[in-house]
């Protein structure tokens, strides 16, 4: 017999002490009818062994479970001493909140197990807060937002005492925005007093993981990555035309083609049906209600600007399998487990790969289930998208998240945080925040400017007492002792900053939700408006709030609110130039190439289809002037930075007024009849392709200076310098804005190296015009051959284009008018 090694003996010792540890969840399993996943039985091992990670599996596969399960077991096996928070949730919407202290108070409840779940965000009563305050529940739920309202509350070392872990959810959705910042900050703090904090983020769909685990985690942190769920199918269906001819155009398969979305649905089958932005939600929704009266009571409409009790209605209806059609948006792309739901439906491209997974993932919720999606195209060229789609979750593709750079806007914020709270130490939080990924590089002069900004002022701001903040204690603490600011900083905590929005309200009765300040400053008494699935008369503007009443008369006005524009990912429009090649090699081997073969037909006959290495530039001539059509495949915000450098260097050589029009595609550069366009592009299309003087070029270009004015809006209220004011008392758009420009032009004169000044400069270039894209792309196209096709007339794929530019135009026939007028000219020409 082969003697046991000691190793063996610990290893075994070790395995039966983890079993021992897992038995009452265990238990809970069994007590359910359940097996745990492999995934889920590692990480509550690692858990117990003192290891911090990341989950990453797929939306539906029990990663709630698997996240919060060994901390639980922790609990029951070492009772704590002192009350106290001993595992901290961390989730990115406050509307997931609910459905987590249910999914939690399940096997608490069932088993009897000396647990609380606690709730603490907006929502949260005062009472409430004080009672977690006085009695902390075991386990807190909450969002970075009000986690660091505690942060800034004297008594929080006092709360966090006993504090264990902490779950980051929906880390994919955090970590590409200064929420994600926000949360990391935070999350040095508590480390800062809690040593052996353990850390696990969970995610559905993140390309650069190991990345992700160290923003997480903190830096010299060695992270677990938990993989390996089930496989879930994933099953997408293309609603195609009958015929496609050779003009698409942006909306000629939307909302004019909605029978071929209502002959697709099934009335009695459970559907959310995705849209990219509010506006596009509400007039689905108005569309498919008066096309489907049948369906009244079970056609519901969700979207962030809603009212929450209206939000939370509608979420309980598709629980209850009451309503079973939800137009909604990005509201409920995230946790919220709708296990009725058996469809999705995609109306528009999804502009990436990880959003469509996500989305998918609201159907068949449930570990190693079938997702099946309906793709709802709203032009011919979104087929185009949706195979480049389709071939990258072939390959297992996804985004990469990337997060901002050592934002200074929110680090002020952090600080003003802390000194609000219990005060901090100089050299002790610095070490804190370079623990951080995100400023690990966080070097000795800015940290000493950000002290010296927010003590007095910086150099230009030392004479008002609201912007010197911070005062040293005795024991060399910095702190805030105005009450005043205190209290007006915890009211502005976060770093979402939209434009201030107007509540919408019955003139007698329950607020509807909001919209922006500058669609209701169109209106006048009387003017009707389609909101929240109902007709609405506006009645008057008072105090923020928009006092509305029902009516019977119709209106196409419906609210659009910033940020509706998406453009396709890095990812995308690597396998979109893919499919382009593919279409020209005549290989069309998805459903959507093959719909779309007349189109490419007519493309080739005019002009071509680019390979994979090969950039095209289409001119043509018309009534309107000399046009030029580029083709990068790159996506609308780098299109759009480059259709203005192209137009400044043109100008260089040959003075005239070009106008550019941008979409996913390309761009168009139109100019005056005479305009020596083709000689231009002939002798100087390197130049055109040069990424040397890129910056200064873009900056002649693109007015940067306005550019970097209104993104420093933003930053000047996230780091605490604009204030939206007390509750009812909040600052309109305007006076924001006056006093954003304003604290701008102080700084440009008299403080001109001012870091925040930078950040809006750095921000405008890296995440506003995608620079790094923008140069990869220039590269890219030097690198490979350009192909100029002179046409007779604009191509399928100069189309879209087209369209783009006349709907900025003023005229009294409307686009689609003006569309088949122009392809009625079109097809005489060929005749």
């Amino acid at each position: 017999m082969n003697p046991i090694s000691q190793d063996q003996c610990d290893r075994t010792e070790g395995e039966a002490d983890l079993n021992q540890k897992l038995s009452p969840i265990l238990d809970w399993f069994e007590h359910q009818g359940w097996s745990p996943l492999a995934f889920q039985k590692s990480t509550w091992e690692a858990h117990l062994q003192g290891f911090s990670g990341l989950i990453q599996v797929p939306t539906g596969s029990g990663k709630t479970y698997a996240a919060v399960m060994g901390s639980i077991a922790r609990m029951l096996d070492t009772p704590s001493e002192h009350e106290g928070i001993r595992l901290l949730y961390i989730t990115p919407l406050r509307a997931l909140s609910r459905d987590l202290a249910v999914a939690l108070n399940q096997p608490i409840d069932a088993m009897g197990w000396p647990i609380r779940v606690g709730i603490r965000n907006g929502d949260t009563t005062t009472a409430e807060r004080s009672r977690q305050t006085k009695t902390p529940p075991e386990i807190l739920i909450t969002t970075p937002e009000s986690l660091c309202v505690l942060l800034a509350s004297r008594h929080c070392e006092a709360v966090f005492k006993t504090l264990e872990t902490v779950i980051l959810d929906e880390w994919h959705e955090l970590i590409g925005s200064k929420r994600g910042i926000q949360a990391e900050l935070a999350l040095s703090w508590l480390r800062q007093q809690r040593p052996q904090l353990q850390t696990w983020a969970i995610s559905a769909t993140i390309g650069n993981l190991a990345e992700s685990a160290r923003h997480a985690l903190g830096e010299g942190c060695e992270p677990c990555l938990i993989t390996g769920a089930p496989k879930r199918g994933l099953d997408v269906t293309s609603i195609l035309p009958d015929s496609i001819d050779g003009f698409p155009w942006g909306g000629h398969l939307g909302l004019r083609r909605y029978e071929d979305l209502i002959g697709q649905l099934e009335p009695c089958t459970s559907t959310l049906l995705f849209t990219n932005t509010r506006n596009q939600a509400e007039r689905w929704f108005q569309c498919l209600r008066y096309a489907c009266p049948e369906m009244e009571g079970l056609l519901g409409l969700h979207h962030s600007a809603l009212d929450r009790s209206e939000r939370e209605a509608i979420e309980a209806a598709v629980k209850a399998g009451s309503m079973l059609w939800v137009v909604c948006t990005s509201s409920l792309d995230l946790g919220v487990d709708f296990q009725p739901v058996e469809r999705v439906v995609q109306i528009g491209s999804p502009k990436n790969l990880a959003r469509l997974l996500q989305r998918a993932g609201r159907s068949a919720h449930l570990p190693g289930g079938t997702s099946q999606v309906l793709f709802m195209p709203t032009n011919a060229l979104e087929l185009l998208e949706l195979s480049a789609v389709r071939r990258g979750l072939e390959n297992g593709m996804v985004e990469e998240r990337r997060p901002p750079k050592q934002p200074l806007d929110v680090l002020l914020q952090h600080l003003t945080t802390l000194a609000c709270g219990p005060g901090f130490k100089p050299a002790e939080t610095l070490e804190a925040i370079r623990s951080t990924s995100s400023y690990r590089t966080l070097n000795q002069a800015e940290w000493d400017w950000c002290l010296r900004f927010l003590e007095q002022g910086g150099e230009c701001l030392g004479a008002y007492p609201r912007y010197r903040k911070l005062h040293t204690t005795e024991d060399g603490r910095f702190v805030v002792r105005d009450n005043a600011i205190a209290r007006l900083h915890r009211l502005n905590i976060g770093t979402i900053t939209s434009a201030p929005a107007v509540r919408v309200r019955f003139v007698r009765g329950s607020v509807l939700g909001h919209v922006e300040e500058t669609f209701i400053s169109q209106l006048k008494p009387k003017d009707v408006f389609f909101f929240s699935g109902r007709q609405l008369e506006f009645v008057r503007l008072r105090d923020m709030t928009a006092y509305v009443k029902t009516t019977t008369r119709k209106s196409t006005a419906v609210p659009a609110w910033a940020g509706g524009q998406m453009s396709l990912s890095d990812l995308l429009t690597h396998h979109l130039r893919e499919e382009v090649a593919r279409a020209g090699r005549g290989e069309l081997n998805t459903p959507e190439l093959k719909a779309l073969e007349p189109l490419f037909e007519r493309q080739m006959d005019l002009s071509t289809l680019p390979s994979r290495t090969q950039f095209l530039i289409e001119t043509c001539r018309t009534r309107e002037g000399m046009h030029l059509y580029a083709y990068p495949f790159e996506g609308r915000f780098v299109h759009e930075g480059l259709g203005f450098l192209w137009a400044t260097r043109l100008t260089r050589h040959h003075r005239g007024t070009i106008t550019v029009s941008v979409n996913d595609y390309g761009f168009e550069l139109l100019a005056p009849k005479g305009y020596p366009m083709d000689d231009l592009l002939e002798q100087h299309l390197d130049d055109l392709l040069d990424d040397s003087s890129l910056e200064k070029d873009l900056e002649q270009a693109l007015n940067l200076s306005e550019l970097c004015r209104r993104r420093f809006r933003s930053i000047a209220q996230v780091a605490g310098l604009l204030v939206q004011g007390f509750p009812g008392k909040n600052k309109s758009a305007g006076q924001l804005q006056i006093s954003g420009s304003l604290l701008w032009e102080v700084f440009k004169k008299h403080e001109p190296g001012n870091l925040l000044l930078r950040q809006a400069q750095q921000e405008v270039l890296q995440e506003q015009l995608e620079l790094p894209r923008l140069r990869s792309a220039l590269k890219r196209m030097q690198s490979g051959e350009t192909l100029h096709c002179p046409t007779p007339r604009p191509t399928p794929l100069a189309f879209p284009l087209l369209v783009e530019r006349l709907r900025s135009q003023l005229s009294n026939e409307t686009v689609l008018e003006r569309l088949q007028r122009m392809k009625d000219a079109a097809i005489r020409t060929e005749q």
